[in-house]
């Protein structure tokens, strides 16, 4: 059997696996490595140490980075932080533009805070903007749906595109990822902000779809739920000062040394790294704390974000293991000169995270297993430079959010509280993700033929 005949079919499995028998990715990402080591002919007695090393090396790095970034997005959530950005994005872009703004809400609130959660707390905030302004519920559900999902599988530090860029050998150029990753999730946003303007007069039309003019209340009450919301300086430090200390330390490491090698060079250059410029994010993320026994509730923030980061670190683990197996079996060589000869370079990893996603319905799943796929074939294909990869990553991300649909939980989440039917939703929020992807491959296929 070739060697392309048994990944297809590994493949298969993994899509069925999670698609149709609901088998947690992790279970199913890891038997797919015992799978294909046996089917690969690895030597038995190596097979559990390949799967093992590779489980271990991706967490070795990634894995604080998921656990700290989660933790921040956490106490973001908690403390009313997300109100805040969004009530000071509004403030600086007026309602002049109503998506748009709706968009760049959810843009910046799902860096460090989950797309589902992100929605969650800004459902009520996006009915009342539609209500006051006299937008239709719909445009503006769109708009903030597809402005979160930009970021959510471009800009680390989420995890999907952390995990990503480990699998890929980037975890010291994360500043040049989230900088792409930045421009990118922007245009994709705006595209989400273009086809959300189609439905500008179309109303909900799903069960409850008549209670949503209550909503102008409900968002009120949910600030005050909140009691003194945070200072927007106080709110996005804790996010924007460690990408910007990651950015930093990247620019730093420039081979011309632009900053030198002095006493600056030495702070970026160790505030630069991932895990120590998100532990600055946590230590700024202090002040956000509001009960009168801080230890014991940023304690709580710590325990609940390890409960959501627990099925990430798994996923990113067992997509290690995969990848390690596949390079220990040399498959890359051989499947990358066939690649390499159809001419098609970029688009691979975007044909193969679309069908993930498309298939199982989650984009962290898509952007980890792709790139445990994709990491030994990049040689072959040309993308094995430091630029490749990181285009590899905006590939893959592409892919991951192409398209999302009733297989996926945050399709649920957007049909729901926005009140759409369900056919009203595949041609509203199903049809955007569509839309993102094309525009957001089609971008970085252009970058690769200026920058590759």
């Amino acid at each position: 059997m070739s060697l392309a005949l048994i990944l297809l079919l590994v493949i298969a499995f993994i899509v069925v696996a999670t698609s149709k028998f609901k088998l947690h990715p992790f279970l199913t990402l890891l038997l797919a490595s015992f799978i294909a080591a046996f089917a690969y002919g690895l030597p038995s007695a190596d097979i559990a140490k390949t799967i093992a090393s590779g489980f271990g090396g991706i967490l070795g790095y990634i894995g604080l980075v998921i656990v700290l970034g989660t933790i921040i997005g956490v106490i973001l959530e908690k403390s009313g932080a997300a109100i805040t950005m969004a009530d000071t994005v509004i403030r600086v872009l007026g309602k002049r533009f109503p998506t748009l703004t709706m968009s760049i809400i959810g843009y910046i609130v799902s860096i460090p805070v989950f797309c589902d959660s992100g929605y969650v707390i800004l459902n009520s905030l996006k009915q009342s903007m539609a209500n006051r302004m006299r937008v239709s519920s719909v445009a503006m559900s769109v708009a903030l749906a597809t402005g979160l999902y930009a970021t959510h599988t471009f800009v680390p530090p989420t995890p999907g595109p952390i995990a990503a860029a480990g699998n890929l050998g980037l975890e010291s150029s994360l500043g040049l990822v989230i900088f792409v990753g930045v421009f990118v999730a922007a245009i994709a946003a705006l595209a989400g902000v273009l086809w959300a303007n189609r439905f500008t007069n179309v109303e909900p039309d799903g069960e409850g779809a008549e209670q949503l003019k209550q909503q102008v209340e409900d968002f009120d009450k949910l600030k005050a739920e909140y009691g003194v919301l945070p200072s927007a300086g106080s709110a996005f430090a804790p996010i924007f000062v460690p990408i910007l200390l990651i950015c930093l330390g990247s620019i730093a490491n420039f081979p011309s040394a632009p900053l030198g090698d002095g006493l600056l060079f030495d702070v970026l250059a160790f505030l630069g790294q991932p895990v120590n410029a998100l532990l600055v994010g946590l230590f700024l993320a202090l002040r956000l704390l509001k009960s009168d026994d801080k230890v014991q509730e940023f304690s709580e923030r710590i325990s609940q974000g390890i409960v959501i980061a627990a099925p990430i670190l798994l996923i990113t683990g067992a997509g290690g293991a995969f990848g390690a197996v596949l390079k220990a079996a040399d498959i890359g060589t051989v499947l990358g000169e066939s690649l390499s000869a159809l001419g098609i370079g970029i688009l691979m990893p975007f044909v193969v995270a679309a069908a993930l996603k498309s298939a199982q319905g989650s984009s962290t799943v898509a952007l980890v297993a792709t790139s445990a796929l994709v990491a030994p074939m990049l040689g072959d294909i040309g993308l094995a430079s430091e630029m490749g990869r990181v285009l590899t990553v905006m590939a893959i991300g592409a892919g991951a959010m192409t398209v999302s649909h009733a297989n996926d939980s945050f399709f649920w989440v957007v049909t729901q509280f926005s009140r759409m039917s369900v056919k009203q939703a595949y041609k509203a929020q199903t049809m955007a993700t569509l839309v993102q992807g094309l525009t957001a491959i089609t971008l970085i296929y252009l970058m690769s033929l200026v920058l590759l």
